[in-house]
């Protein structure tokens, strides 16, 4: 039964500056095509217009839009409600506090470096104050870490989850490391879901590489477009090694 709750917590903004200089970018066109008495104006009306449009798109994403794709993929994991869930680089507590709904019996445990560069107020008290405002305070734990080392034992979760989070990782090999640990504190059989908007394809061969088995990708549709179908979201999926 779908779980799709209205959202008493609050969430942010993904990628703040992104966001403030495409706002800021678009409005500067527009007031030069006030300003400008000149058939030059028609042109940056239509930039000014067209960036105004992604702004609002952009926004769309961040504040609907993700959470609606991630409704849709926490209920298609079908879980049992006693399941112990890992979210990689959790932030205000979008992904994680809506797992924790469907956990009455289980456990959610978000893992970040609390950057407010990847998301605007992004800190753990933000998070426990949005668990609380969601009434599953009592269902989740917050820990500092880095993805590339997570303060995990082996075969802890059942499930780990990861949205916009592991591109932030600059550096090819040290998203293979985020990956790999991923599966390590993956119980066997457990399932793993990204969603991203880089470096998709890469993740997909990390993954094979480290035994992982019904490793797929797939568009997030439109839900997910930052700004434009020019910057489109992945859903990547795989399960950990049965042994």
């Amino acid at each position: 039964m779908p779980m799709t709750a209205r959202r008493r917590g609050s969430y942010g903004v993904d990628g703040p500056p992104q966001l403030l200089g495409l706002g800021v970018s678009s409005l500067a066109f527009l007031v030069a095509a006030v300003v400008v008495r000149q058939r030059i104006s028609r042109w940056l009306l239509a930039i000014g217009l067209s960036g105004a449009l992604q702004w609002l798109l952009y926004l769309y994403v961040t504040r609907r839009g993700k959470f609606q794709v991630w409704e849709t993929l926490l209920d298609d994991l079908r879980l049992r409600g006693d399941e112990c869930l890992l979210d990689l680089g959790c932030g205000r507590g979008a992904v994680l506090l809506a797992a924790a709904r469907r956990l009455p019996n289980g456990r959610a445990v978000g893992v970040d470096l609390w950057r407010t560069i990847d998301q605007s107020g992004n800190a753990p008290e933000v998070t426990e104050r949005n668990a609380r405002a969601e009434e599953v305070a009592d269902r989740i734990e917050l820990r500092t870490g880095n993805l590339t080392r997570l303060p995990f034992s082996d075969n802890t979760f059942d499930v780990v989850t990861a949205s916009l989070a592991i591109h932030n990782i600059a550096d090819a090999q040290r998203r293979a490391d985020a990956l790999r640990e991923a599966v390590r504190v993956l119980r066997p059989g457990g399932r793993l879901v990204i969603v991203d908007v880089f470096h998709t394809r890469e993740y997909q061969t990390a993954l094979e590489l480290l035994g992982a088995t019904a490793v797929s990708s797939r568009s997030a549709g439109w839900r997910m477009w930052w700004g434009g179908p020019w910057i489109t979201t992945r859903i990547v999926t795989a399960t950990a090694p049965a042994v």
